[in-house]
């Protein structure tokens, strides 16, 4: 069966790119005759904003994006995430590490093409101090529904900061094969993300789902769409302007309706008749 989902971090409204994320989301899932399931993944309380959490649910159903089952919040899943670390530390692959970020990097600078990275922390480690848990490198290779087959290596990435919250490379994982996510339907801006992920689902035994990285919008200055750039929040008292504005960076046209239930109805049938022809760039230019 096909369980796609939506997943929103609180760190502020969405945004049009988060509203075309879910939108194409939703399609895929409805289009299958799937389920359609949110996540707010509220694991990183320091970037949270009051709020934010009720307000995406808000705007989803402002909108008409109705999902299936229960909302599912990170904040919740701890005990399940703790679980999965102990699993990949008693078979090995993690390892404690107190370097930082500039340590790592200037090391594989130095050592580049002469020194694989070891797969334990570079320093002695001290008794006393914090550490992170850290991947141990491991080769993925996947067919991604939009581009291409995909493979490498990775590794050393966070799964338990040193502060004792859980990355979020670890947390998706575990919550995707909770949920029985079958497809992530997601942003190209987190294709970087799917082979750490791919890591952790291989050592955990589970089983991965299929993964679809469409274009994110860009603006003139080629940057996405973010909360970071100061994207401008969705306006929920315009839910049909905003929609018609999502099925024009899908190259879907515009019904003749004004009743949201039955544009998305169109949406999902031009979707599952013929995927827009926007899928294939790999970004979306934004509209003024």
């Amino acid at each position: 069966m096909y369980i796609g989902r939506f997943a929103p971090s609180p760190t502020g409204p969405l945004h049009m790119g988060s509203l075309l994320a879910a939108v194409i989301s939703y399609f895929d899932a409805k289009a299958h005759d799937g389920q359609w399931l949110v996540r707010i993944e509220d694991i990183d309380p320091p970037r949270e904003q009051p709020g934010a959490a009720h307000a995406i649910l808000n705007t989803l159903e402002a909108h008409h994006l109705y999902w299936d089952g229960d909302v599912l919040y990170q904040s919740q899943q701890h005990e399940a995430y703790q679980t999965a670390i102990d699993q990949l530390l008693s078979q090995g692959d993690i390892y404690p590490c107190q370097c930082s970020r500039k340590q790592l990097t200037q090391f594989n600078e130095q050592h580049l093409h002469t020194l694989p990275h070891p797969d334990q922390c570079i320093q002695p480690l001290d008794p006393k101090a914090p550490y992170a848990l850290r991947a141990k490198p491991a080769d993925f290779s996947y067919q991604d529904l939009y581009q291409g087959i995909q493979q490498g290596q990775d590794g050393h990435f966070v799964v338990k900061r040193r502060d004792q919250l859980f990355a979020y490379q670890l947390a998706v994982v575990v919550d995707d094969h909770e949920q029985h996510i079958s497809h992530v339907i997601r942003g190209h801006d987190l294709l970087d993300s799917t082979p750490k992920q791919l890591i952790l689902y291989q050592a955990l035994g589970y089983q991965p789902p299929v993964f679809g990285h469409f274009p994110v919008i860009v603006g003139d200055n080629g940057q996405k769409l973010s909360k970071q750039n100061f994207a401008p929040a969705i306006d929920d008292t315009h839910a049909l302007a905003n929609l018609k504005q999502v099925f024009h960076y899908l190259a879907i046209p515009i019904p003749e309706t004004s009743d949201l239930d039955e544009f998305l109805k169109f949406g999902c049938e031009q979707w599952k008749a013929k995927r827009p022809d926007c899928i294939k760039a790999q970004t979306i230019q934004q509209n003024h």
